[in-house]
């Protein structure tokens, strides 16, 4: 069984260090693939499984959630057109990576992976995160941004993320009691991440394993 949940700041570059560790340890990463899967399953539109899943990053959910995060993101406008509601999306989202984990094999990066696997003692869950300024500045490099384009979506993606979060588990993203590992990966190298984890996840599986007898 080799499963591990990436929270990942913005500019902490889980998309990079995801797919990486997948490939390393021979299993699925998924990410890109969700939306896909969350689409087919309400029967809507890619277009809006993404801008769901992955805004955490638009606006909608940023406005959904004005109220209750206590910030003035703007003024309120209505949700997209379609029938499914944010939490139907969450429900979808959770019955595909809830799929994924059944199998036992998978690095999971964001969507709440690490809150669902929590109470799983066999499944890492780590964080990767930084500095604000030096995520923008990874951001920058990775992502081929200006620093205005990297700070307004650090911005928005932080802010959306914990509010997420807060709003359908209730628990503090940044809170590092959720995980078993938490990375400066603006201070070590990506790659040097990635062997971290694998050794991490190498460690946790020998102490999860039954005593022999047992």
């Amino acid at each position: 069984m080799t499963l591990v949940a990436l929270s990942g700041a913005y500019g902490a570059g889980g998309s990079h260090v995801g797919p990486a560790l997948a490939e390393r340890l021979g299993v699925p990463f998924l990410d890109r693939a969700i939306p896909a899967a969350v689409a087919e399953a309400l029967n809507v539109p890619l277009d809006d499984a993404a801008a769901h899943d992955e805004q955490a990053r638009t606006s909608w959910l940023e406005r959904l959630l004005a109220g209750f995060v206590g910030q003035d993101v703007g003024a309120p406008v209505a949700l997209p057109a379609q029938s499914a509601s944010p939490e139907d999306f969450r429900r979808a989202t959770e019955d595909v990576l809830r799929a994924q984990i059944a199998t036992g094999d998978g690095v999971l990066l964001g969507r709440g992976s690490a809150i669902l696997l929590r109470e799983d003692p066999c499944a890492l869950r780590v964080r990767l995160d930084g500095p604000p300024e030096q995520r923008v500045r990874q951001a920058m490099r990775l992502q081929h941004v200006d620093e205005d384009t990297a700070r307004r979506r650090m911005r928005s993606q932080d802010r959306t993320h914990l509010a997420y979060a807060k709003h359908f588990y209730g628990v503090d993203l940044c809170d590092p009691r959720l995980y078993h590992v938490v990375l400066d990966s603006t201070a070590i190298d990506l790659e040097a991440c990635v062997e971290m984890l694998l050794a991490a996840v190498h460690s946790l599986r020998r102490h999860a394993a039954p005593a022999p007898g047992a």
